[in-house]
């Protein structure tokens, strides 16, 4: 079909059927956690607002939506569903109920359409006169009855659609086939059978809802649109992907609808977006579709020269003169409008109680293979067998072990890591309240995964190959665990897989599940996923408070993003009268943490689009790489042994002074940018945007640490052999592939958060980047930084406190109190050798307060570093603590006595050297240790220090570390296996354990 006839036809259509209107709307259609009565309300509020017309009830976790759609709706339930179609009316939106009957309906079956008949005619007695039968997501194959009745899949769904369509009295009506995007038509779209069926058979008044070339579309061509038209016989409903988020729990999607040409307007019978599951993540995605829908024009297609480059260049107040016209499309502009008008949403005051939980699914355990297959996702069949094709071009291949770096391994985990019900749910049950699939009568039972098979290699490279073309992959997985129980599990339970494709036992199953994490992998595995972005707009930096002096070749604004976050204490938000009436200072805070147009243009360009970063999101990565790259020039500059003074520096070295202070800066605006979301007054955005804040912060804890080790130019000249990484944004063809398009973005999870994470030079770190997510919003963070001499006291104390706690747990404190001239004594045996010797291989963390919290220290040679001990620091400790001490000395209890005598035949005695069998795997030797209390509230400190302290290790050319801990102390041996560390020798003439692991 040429493109004036399509063009022609579209408005033919429209002509033809003035009732028939462009459908613009919203399709609540992921999985996971349903939006609630409330929230759909205010839903089509604003949807009456921006001009939309349409909404489609279809949440797939919803408790008699999919699962359980034979059941009618209680009383309790028709009341509020009645209110939402009432709502919606009254808002002049078309409330379409979707029903998914598919996983287990038998199609010829008379009782069986009849039960739907019933269904629906219930929902049409609440007022409803619009509907849809979604058939995505499902197995393609008939039952045995059904194919005795019809001769193809296709068949079966027309007939019943067809029936119920009549038996409707012929209302407002939706479909959505089973082939709903074209990498899914088989063979493609004008060869399916199945769509060609459709387009035949399926009553013409009936629209046909379809996603475009994927199922997450980064484009949608004209062209694509005339073709599937064609054989659909009629122009399809666009369900649009692009801001969907349900497949990825490290991302929301804030950027702003791009992608698809107003032109295409005239082709389509509609667009609905099925957004974020986050509702109050939702403004942009939905104000800037209203903005489209409206426009014409394309400013791509405005001038010669691109507006995008116009717009990404020039000052946000200052937009082209031929982008303000209001038939013409720019997303650039589309968002300055929507955050402008989202702005004072952040304001109204709202409450949201218990604490903070995605709204994704949460899955038990990460399943860390390519090709990934989510445990849940948009409009993504969990079941269906890919025939892979040979594809005659030649590709770059790469192990699919490597490319585990590209599961999902941060996701945010639950309280407790119990198996994990079926997240189906019940949001009709009252206004505000979700009820799980725990309080549901007949809960869904699990799904596991079970066979799959993989490919030793796949392409990745900037040809583009389809991810899932690669040679023998099999991803048919996920089969019912009985008859009785749907076909489909909207979560599954993931496994860890080796190479090849088995399942293994988690070897350190015990404390890793004490941890909470998502995925108690081996050290074995690889570190963080993938995704990407990019658009540019200027934000003022904002300037932040002092809260340490860092000993640093560098000066340093601290809003040291390199921070981390605690937990509230409390079990739900205080409401803001309550907050003011207990904080004095509440009025000043609230002045200083306001959120302004610049805090939400960098909160859009950190979480922007599914194939895209914002500016400042590339600009954190690229100021990152860089600076690791050019670290060098510091020790050039140490070398030359040139002054101290900032007027001697060479121009490279000062022009890595100011970006690192730059790169502080941006990491220190996201910190603050953090605090300002946890103390806004609208929780309820709080609560869905704080995790995804909490979380980049985190990555950015790291690398800002990272980059301040740096400045000490400890590390050798040829580092950056160490430090580059196997798989990152900056590798050949990766950013490349992501931003083509060509794969699914849940191929590359993580987003931003990923690419941040994956930038520090450790590999095999799966583990250290999984923290417990808090519980409430907090502003209170813990921050990393190098030691500094000044930190002794305090590290020493910490050492003393944290083992006695461990190795004295039923003594009262008052009886620990340890004598002025011993009061060292610990910390002395434990890590003052290591502070002392070895300075630049020590990383602290600190609170708001500039007091230190926990410690991770090494020595890159155990050997060597055992021969200094004996020289340099036994002599003196000999000469401190002599053994005269072994006497029972009046100045200390007899609790403690056991406790000196330890630590004195420690340093009178013959340094046990460390077996070959360890030294020659792990040659590093590590001490860490955190407060307790500062655990509890963050969980994830230890592993953050860890994090940057194996960075530094790995930039000397170390790539394994070991602690040595005596086989009696418990607490110890436990503390350093939730680290992600794992025995790899015992000595059982000394009674101690070597744990060890790579990175």
């Amino acid at each position: 079909m040429k493109m004036e006839d399509g063009a022609a036809a579209a408005v033919e259509h429209t002509t033809n059927d003035q009732q028939r209107q462009f459908i613009c709307g919203v399709i609540e259609g992921f999985y996971g956690r349903p939006w609630t009565t409330e929230q759909r309300k205010d839903l089509f509020r604003k949807l009456k607002k921006l001009g939309m017309d349409s909404y489609m009830y279809g949440p797939k976790d919803d408790y008699k939506h999919r699962a359980y759609w034979r059941e009618l709706y209680t009383v309790e339930e028709a009341d509020h569903l009645s209110s939402l179609i009432a709502a919606a009316k009254e808002a002049g939106i078309v409330f379409y109920y979707a029903l998914s009957p598919g996983l287990d309906m038998t199609y010829s079956s008379q009782k069986e359409i009849a039960t739907l008949k019933r269904k629906l005619d219930q929902v049409s007695q609440f007022g409803c006169e619009a509907y849809a039968l979604l058939f995505d997501d499902i197995e393609s194959e008939l039952s045995k009855a059904d194919k005795e009745v019809f001769q193809t899949f296709a068949n079966a769904q027309v007939s019943v659609t067809n029936e119920i369509y009549t038996h409707l009295s012929c209302p407002k009506f939706l479909f959505c086939p089973t082939q709903y995007c074209a990498s899914r038509a088989v063979p493609n779209v004008v060869d399916s059978e199945y769509l060609n069926t459709l387009g035949c058979k399926l009553n013409n008044e009936i629209d046909i809802l379809w996603t475009g070339d994927k199922v997450i579309s980064k484009i949608i061509t004209i062209e694509s649109i005339q073709e599937i038209t064609e054989v659909i016989r009629r122009p399809p409903v666009i369900w649009d992907n692009l801001h969907a988020n349900d497949y990825d729990q490290k991302r929301v999607f804030l950027g702003p609808y791009t992608g698809r040409a107003p032109e295409l307007i005239p082709y389509l019978r509609g667009v609905m977006t099925n957004p974020n599951c986050e509702f109050y993540g939702n403004f942009i995605a939905i104000h800037t579709l209203a903005s489209w829908s409206r426009c014409s024009m394309d400013s791509k297609m405005n001038s010669s020269v691109s507006a995008d480059i116009k717009l990404e260049t020039e000052n946000e107040d200052e937009l082209p003169v031929e982008c303000l016209s209001k038939n013409i499309y720019h997303p650039r502009l589309a968002l300055k409008n929507a955050i402008n008008e989202w702005l004072p949403e952040f304001f109204k005051i709202k409450e949201a109680f218990g604490p903070i939980t995605k709204p994704q699914p949460q899955v038990e355990m990460v399943m860390p293979i390519i090709p990934i297959i989510p445990s849940i996702n948009t409009c993504m069949s969990l079941t269906t067998t890919t025939t892979t094709t040979t594809n005659t071009r030649t590709v770059p291949e790469v192990n699919t072990t490597q490319l585990q770096a590209l599961a999902d391994i941060c996701s945010t985990v639950s309280s407790a890591m119990a198996p994990i019900s079926n997240p189906v749910m019940n949001s009709l049950v009252s206004p505000t309240k979700v009820v799980t699939n725990d309080d549901i009568l007949n809960p869904i039972p699990n799904a596991v995964a079970s066979s799959i098979e993989l490919p030793e290699k796949i392409p990745i490279s900037i040809v583009p190959v389809p991810i899932m073309e690669a040679k023998g992959v099999d991803c048919t997985i996920f089969d019912p665990p009985n008859e009785s129980a749907p076909k489909e599990s909207p979560v599954l339970e993931d496994i860890v897989l080796d190479e090849k494709g088995e399942q293994q036992p988690n070897p350190n199953e015990d404390t890793m599940l004490e941890e909470n994490s998502l995925s108690p992998l081996s050290a074995g595995l690889n570190e963080p996923m993938e995704c990407s972005s990019s658009i540019n707009s200027q934000v003022s930096p904002k300037q932040t408070k002092l809260v340490s002096d860092d000993v640093v070749m560098m000066e340093e604004s601290t809003n040291d993003l390199n921070t981390m976050h605690v937990e509230s204490t409390s079990s739900s938000p205080l409401s803001n009268a309550e907050m003011r009436e207990d904080d004095p200072e509440a009025k000043s805070i609230d002045v200083e943490n306001k959120m302004t147009i610049d805090d939400l243009y960098l909160l859009c360009d950190l979480f922007y689009l599914p194939f895209e970063h914002g500016s400042r999101g590339l600009k954190l990565l690229s100021e990152f790489q860089w600076l690791k790259t050019n670290a060098t020039v510091l020790l050039q500059e140490r070398a030359a042994g040139s002054g101290d003074g900032v007027k001697n520096l060479k121009p490279e070295i000062s022009e890595w002074l100011q970006r690192s202070d730059i790169f502080d800066k941006l990491c220190g605006n996201v910190q603050q940018l953090l605090v300002k979301i946890a103390n806004c007054e609208n929780k309820e955005i709080c609560h869905d945007l704080y995790s995804y804040v909490w979380d980049i912060s985190g990555a950015l804890s790291l690398l800002n640490c990272y980059i301040k080790w740096l400045a000490l130019g400890q590390f050798p000249q040829n580092s950056a052999a160490y430090t580059e990484g196997s798989y990152t944004w900056f590798s050949k063809g990766w950013k490349e592939a992501f931003m083509s398009g060509d794969q699914e973005p849940w191929v590359f999870r993580g987003g931003l958060i990923a690419d941040l994470q994956r930038l520090m030079p450790v590999d095999s770190g799966n583990d250290l980047f999984i923290y417990k997510l808090p519980e409430q919003a907090t502003p209170n963070y813990h921050m990393l930084r190098p030691y500094n001499i000044a930190d002794e006291q305090q590290i020493s104390n910490i050492c003393t406190r944290v083992y006695m706690q461990w190795n004295m747990p039923t003594v009262e404190k008052d009886q620990l109190r340890l004598p002025t001239h011993l009061s060292d004594i610990v910390a002395d045996g434990l890590v003052g050798a290591h502070i002392t010797l070895h300075p630049e291989l020590c990383i602290v963390a600190f609170d708001k307060n500039d007091t230190i919290v926990g410690y991770a220290c090494a020595a890159l040679d155990v050997n060597k570093f055992q021969r200094d001990v004996d020289v340099c620091w036994l002599p003196e400790m000999r000469e401190k603590y002599s053994k005269a001490l072994l006497e029972n000395d009046a100045e200390h209890s007899t609790t403690l006595q056991p406790l000196v005598a330890q630590f004195v035949e420690m340093f009178h005695s013959t340094i046990v050297s460390c077996p070959c069998e360890v030294s020659n795997s792990f040659p590093a030797v590590l001490s860490a240790a955190t407060l307790q209390q500062a655990e509890q509230l963050d969980n994830g400190i230890a592993k953050r220090l860890l994090t940057v302290l194996l960075g530094a290790l790995r930039a000397n050319g170390c790539f394994g570390v070991h602690v040595c801990v005596p086989e009696q102390d418990a607490e110890q041996l436990g503390f350093y296996a939730r680290i992600g560390f794992m025995e790899v020798y015992r000595d059982e003439s000394n009674k101690r354990v070597y744990l060890g692991r790579r990175f």
